[in-house]
């Protein structure tokens, strides 16, 4: 039945999706290209040459082009004579084609200027197919050469010439230069509506409207448009897009409108210049009529298809996207159909943007530089998308799953039958009286066999650990008490020497911390699961008692309680939970079995947990609270414990690589492994997020440094942003985590959406400490045990900011980073405006940090002041899956 469902669901996404690719590549039907056109701009540079560095064409590449341009142009436009561009009037001329001939005027006008022009009037005499010339390109819309320069340069030539002579600048440079027009013999008019921010169906149309103007504004002088065309890729300007359908589309209306008017024109440009996008930013490679290696963008007669190969693309796309489901769907049959659906809808959207992007940046003209970046983002894309994925799951299993594969069973046992329990207390520098009201609540247990051994490591100041130890012999021969200083090996190394000294009788070891209040029937409740000799594990949650102290820690504990009533219950589905060292209970003999805790590992609940799955042991998760301890204090805390759990995550990941990678050595299972690597994949991701934010910040710089460069000192360089698709995607994953959260809090733990928004705002505070932890766990291996205090004093506003220097140090370059590019390039574009999007949503986490540790330097700020109260359906998710188990048991 399952897979009868999968299939139906498959079938019925793939459709939708082929469609949808159907949908988008409609043919579009376009005037005919002419037979003939009147002109194209030519530069007859390759993929690997550069006039920069005096990379030429060979005059045989030249004569190659103007073969294939024979017979389909009157007449080409050249912009330079340097090099073997010299001989182009020459070989056009050989094939019939006349020739607008240019001359390149740049900032060296020592040498190179003389130089260019002599040679420029020379060739202009010597052959009779050159009509028309150019001296000089936009050089005052680019101020690239002095006015009065320009000018006795033009007058030169129309001394020199027979033919008439002009300079190619924009229309705004003509209506505001006047007395430029009297030096001329003719406007050549650059005009791209693309530059100009115009809707392609708009654009012929403005072409004409600024023909006419500067007819009107100059009659009688005739007007010749030296460039006029859209590119067909490169960033959006306004309501201008750049694509090869716009691209087709511009150019067949223009070329079906122009003979109406007239016009003389030269289409820009017959072959795309891969060696412009240094200078004009990617779109400077891409327009021309022909690709680099001289074929054809688009078809000049028939119908235009956005993407020519469509059934290909889908059709892989479709492949992936069955592959993926099919991964998602594994060891799935608990799912409903609508989580079903879900993931299929998720899959197909990725694999259709996977195959989407590798296939526009495949279309891209590369360089090393390019490739290496491609590579660097196509990485962070799969990266995003595992996340993304990984999310999905976990969204799909915890809100649309119709019955679970391990329910609880709760039994109880006969005192004789209960086994001998050692509780380990482990200790260091504790306040006494906390200590004293642990114990107590120890010494309440209704339980018949149990010892209590509070092992205080390394407390320096008797006055702290004597009372404690008083205290214990007043409690009874079942509480024992050991001093040990020096004692090596931090929390795992005091759980090391309690094994030591427990008693033989006893076959569990319970582990709570020192500031635990537990529940009296929380061994006699959970002690009978270990009845399953294959139990080595039994775990309760963590939980605090302090939890509406103040609004930090009302934060906090929204926060902690998405982990532990929502990652663990999936988690447990697949006997997969993080074990953590408080509320815990291990078979003793398994514990010795597998060589006790890990003294090099600051994470060794969570390491221990997994070596005792990789023996084939079981785990049992109530989600019930039976201890309630006490929260981080302060935001310096909070920070630390969350540093100490992804650090220590990446030392497990480290030993433990061929256990979770490798099928060999471990007996895990593949549900294990799959939640062992995805449930820390977004910490991993948030450490490389650090380094995609530091590149973000150079790149934006970049973009704003070079668009200063060109505007105020001329300096031909772009840095354009990155792609609107790579861009696109920590949007959608930041949205998507971001429904997710507010979907799966309040159907699965209750909470409110004030709650939910603020525990989301608690969590993402912490995103710059993972990113630390992370980055440093990837590179070390012997950071030192971070001990959380129990009741530390709240520090003041300045030194809560100041906790936050890195996180402070980094919003301000990305708020500036947003200013920068927002200014001077402006958010009308899409790819700019995503990309500004991306930077303000890469500045959050920063922000919450700021946020976060500000409230928390305000303890008297309540819970309720923010609106906060206590999350009370923890509770009843453990009744629930009462509920559940007690249904499936008597199906």
């Amino acid at each position: 039945m399952h897979r009868l469902t999968n299939l139906i669901i498959g079938i019925a996404v793939t459709i939708i999706s082929v469609s949808m690719w159907a949908y988008i590549n409609q043919p579009q039907e376009l005037p005919l290209w002419p037979d003939r056109i009147t002109g194209f701009a030519y530069s007859p540079y390759h993929a690997d040459q550069d006039p920069r560095e005096q990379l030429y064409p060979s005059e045989e590449q030249i004569s190659q082009d103007l073969q294939l341009l024979s017979g389909k142009v009157k007449a080409i436009r050249t912009y330079s004579v340097e090099g073997t561009l010299a001989a182009i009037p020459r070989l056009a001329r050989e094939q019939n084609i006349y020739v607008c001939l240019g001359a390149y005027l740049s900032r060296d006008t020592a040498e190179r200027n003389p130089q260019e022009f002599q040679q420029f009037l020379e060739i202009a005499k010597g052959n009779r197919n050159v009509v028309r010339a150019i001296v000089g390109n936009e050089t005052q819309t680019l101020n690239t050469l002095d006015y009065e320069e320009l000018i006795t340069y033009l007058d030169q030539a129309r001394k020199a010439l027979r033919i008439p002579v002009s300079t190619a600048e924009s229309a705004r440079v003509w209506h505001q230069r006047p007395d430029l027009v009297k030096h001329v013999d003719y406007i050549a008019l650059q005009i791209l509506p693309y530059w100009e921010g115009k809707e392609v169906n708009q654009a012929v149309d403005y072409v004409f409207n600024e023909v006419e103007g500067l007819k009107q504004a100059y009659p009688g002088k005739p007007v010749i448009i030296s460039e006029v065309g859209w590119p067909s890729r490169g960033r959006d300007r306004n309501s201008a897009v750049a694509s090869v359908t716009n691209e087709a589309t511009f150019l067949r209306q223009f070329l079906s409108k122009a003979p109406e008017h007239g016009y003389i024109y030269y289409l820009m440009e017959a072959f795309d210049q891969p060696w412009k996008a240094d200078i004009e930013g990617a779109v400077g490679a891409y327009w021309g009529a022909y690709d680099v290696k001289r074929q054809p963008k688009f078809e000049f007669i028939q119908p235009v298809i956005p993407v020519p190969q469509w059934q290909l693309l889908a059709a892989i796309s479709a492949v992936l996207a069955v592959i993926t489901f099919g991964l998602l769907l594994i060891d799935g049959k608990t799912l409903h159909g609508r989580g079903r659906s879900f993931l299929a809808v998720v899959s197909f959207l990725a694999a259709t943007l996977i195959v989407w992007i590798v296939y526009d940046y495949s279309s891209l003209y590369q360089s090393l530089g390019s490739i290496i970046i491609g590579l660097l983002m196509v990485v962070g894309m799969i990266g995003i998308l595992l996340v993304l994925l990984a999310e999905a799951h976990e969204w799909a299993e915890a809100s649309w799953s119709r019955e679970r594969r391990r329910y609880l069973r709760l039994t109880s046992l006969p005192d004789d039958q209960l086994p001998m329990v050692s509780i380990h207390v482990p200790a260091y520098n504790e306040p006494p009286e906390m200590l004293k009201r642990t114990l107590n609540a120890l010494a309440r247990l209704d339980y018949p066999h149990f010892e209590v051994l509070l092992l205080d490591n390394n407390t320096p100041d008797p006055d702290t650990w004597q009372p404690v130890e008083a205290h214990c012999k007043t409690l009874g021969e079942r509480f024992r008490f050991f001093h040990k200083s020096p004692l090596a090996g931090f929390k795992a190394g005091a759980l090391n020497f309690g094994l030591q000294q427990t008693s033989p009788d006893a076959e569990i070891i319970a582990v709570i911390d020192s500031d635990y209040i537990v529940d009296p029937r929380w061994l006699r409740d959970l002690l009978p699961q270990f009845s399953d000799p294959k139990v080595a594990i039994v775990q309760a949650p963590q939980d605090y008692s302090d939890g509406c102290q103040s609004a930090f820690k009302a934060m906090c504990y929204s926060e902690y309680s998405g982990f532990f009533y929502i990652g663990m219950l999936t988690r447990n589905e697949r006997n997969a939970i993080i074990q953590h060292g408080t509320m815990t209970m291990v078979r003793k003999g398994v514990l010795e079995q597998v060589g006790g805790w890990a003294e090099w590992c600051i994470t060794e609940d969570a390491e221990l947990g997994l070596r005792i799955f990789e023996q084939g042991y079981e785990a049992h998760y109530i989600p019930r609270s039976y201890g309630r301890g006490v929260m981080p204090d302060t935001f310096i805390d909070y920070k630390k414990q969350r540093f100490r759990w992804a650090y220590g995550a990446i030392q497990i990941l480290k030993r433990h690589a061929r256990s979770l990678f490798s099928w060999r050595d471990s007996r895990l299972s593949a549900g294990q492994r799959y939640h062992f690597i995805a449930g820390w994949l977004p910490w991993l991701a948030d450490g490389f997020n650090l380094i995609f934010n530091l590149a973000a910040i150079i790149w934006s710089g970049a973009m704003v440094g070079a668009y200063l460069l060109k505007e105020h000192y001329g300096v031909a360089i772009t840095v354009d942003p990155p792609m609107l698709l790579f861009s696109l995607l920590p949007v959608l994953l930041f949205f998507f985590k971001a429904a997710k959260l507010i979907y799966i809090y309040k159907r699965r733990i209750g909470a409110t959406t004030i709650q939910t928004l603020l525990g989301g705002l608690a969590g993402l505070s912490l995103a710059h400490t993972i990113s630390r932890a992370v980055l440093q766990g990837l590179f070390t291996s012997g950071m030192p045990f971070i001990r959380t205090p129990k009741l530390a004093s709240h520090s003041g506003l300045a030194s809560a900011i100041a906790s936050a220097r890195e996180e402070l140090l980094l919003l301000i370059a990305l708020l500036l980073s947003i200013y920068g590019v927002a200014a001077t390039y402006g958010i009308e574009s899409a790819d700019i405006l995503f990309w500004v999007a991306v930077l303000v949503i890469q500045s959050l986490s920063y922000l919450a940090t700021l946020v976060v540790a500000t409230i928390a330097a305000m303890p008297d700020w309540s819970a309720r002041f923010i609106g906060l109260r206590e999350i009370e359906r923890p509770e009843r998710v453990y009744e629930e899956i009462l509920a559940t188990s007690s249904a499936q048991d008597n199906s």
